[in-house]
């Protein structure tokens, strides 16, 4: 399968069809969604394998003449081990066509799951709040606390700024954004990207949503502090704000020192569940007394 060759950013992102995740990728000026296609055959088939089962049926599809292999393509997305790898995608036409070659009995909701993001994100497109309700909603569904929450959603606009700055001064998106963001994390944390989510037992879940209330502050300072750095110091490349990136984590190393030198427990090996299920006992006892 070919690459998509576009010329404008696809906002890339991680769906989720009940506990299930889906890799996808929005494209604004064609208004498509695309959907890896290994990702939508685990969720169908519970494969344990899901890339074997798809190399089978592209090929059993190929010899039938079906178009829906020939004219999928493929676009970068986030491995399990956190690098941007080409992944065969599909747009909901063409996903729509692959399930209909896949006996399930998810078929059915799995296509008004379909129909509901494509809505979602045309909805939130005009209105970005919708987008900011929809993920208070997932959060608090997950079991989150309210100061979790808020703390979270603070720091994708850290996060966005950090990036922003990135793009001015010439980093590009994708692998050199995640050679930043793990320098970041070895600093502050002493740990890389893969070895922060391997200590809380994580493969394809996002870091950041695994991550305690400190854990996001000090993440948080590390960024908005590069941010600020990035502005006085105007990098122009990469290297540049590599050593940026270094100065910004290390005001968070920093804090964090600090912390501990005061007995506070700064990183953490809970994960998202664990946390969930903490928060939950905490507002039970609560109630209790």
């Amino acid at each position: 399968m070919e690459e998509i060759n576009t010329n404008h950013a696809l906002q890339s992102k991680t769906q989720f069809f009940g506990d299930s995740q889906v890799r996808a990728a929005w494209d604004s000026e064609n208004e498509k969604w695309y959907f890896s296609i290994v990702d939508v055959i685990a969720v169908l088939t519970e494969s344990a394998d899901s890339f074997a089962y798809w190399r089978k049926l592209k090929q059993r599809l190929k010899e039938e003449g079906n178009e829906t292999v020939t004219n999928c393509h493929a676009l970068k997305m986030p491995a399990a081990d956190g690098k941007m790898r080409l992944t065969d995608v599909g747009d909901v036409e063409q996903i729509l066509r692959l399930i209909q070659s896949i006996p399930s009995k998810k078929a059915e909701p799995f296509k008004i799951w379909l129909s509901k993001v494509g809505s979602e994100i045309i909805d939130e497109a005009a209105d970005p709040e919708l987008a900011i309700d929809r993920a208070i909603r997932f959060y608090r569904n997950l079991g989150y606390s309210e100061s979790w929450i808020n703390q979270r959603l603070k720091s994708i606009e850290v996060r966005k700024a950090l990036t922003d700055e990135w793009d001015r001064s010439g980093v590009k998106a994708g692998r050199e954004y995640a050679m930043l963001t793990d320098l970041m994390y070895r600093t502050w944390a002493g740990m890389s990207a893969k070895e922060y989510k391997d200590f809380k037992g994580l493969k394809k879940e996002n870091l950041r949503d695994n991550m305690t209330n400190v854990e996001l502050i000090l993440n948080m300072l590390a960024e908005v502090s590069a941010t600020e750095i990035s502005k006085n110091e105007n990098p122009e490349n990469l290297e540049q704000s590599a050593q940026v990136a270094v100065s910004g984590a290390e005001v968070a190393l920093d804090a964090r020192k600090s912390l501990e030198k005061r007995g506070a427990k700064t990183i953490s090996s809970k994960n998202a569940k664990e946390i969930a299920d903490k928060n939950n006992y905490l507002e039970g006892k609560e109630k209790d007394s």
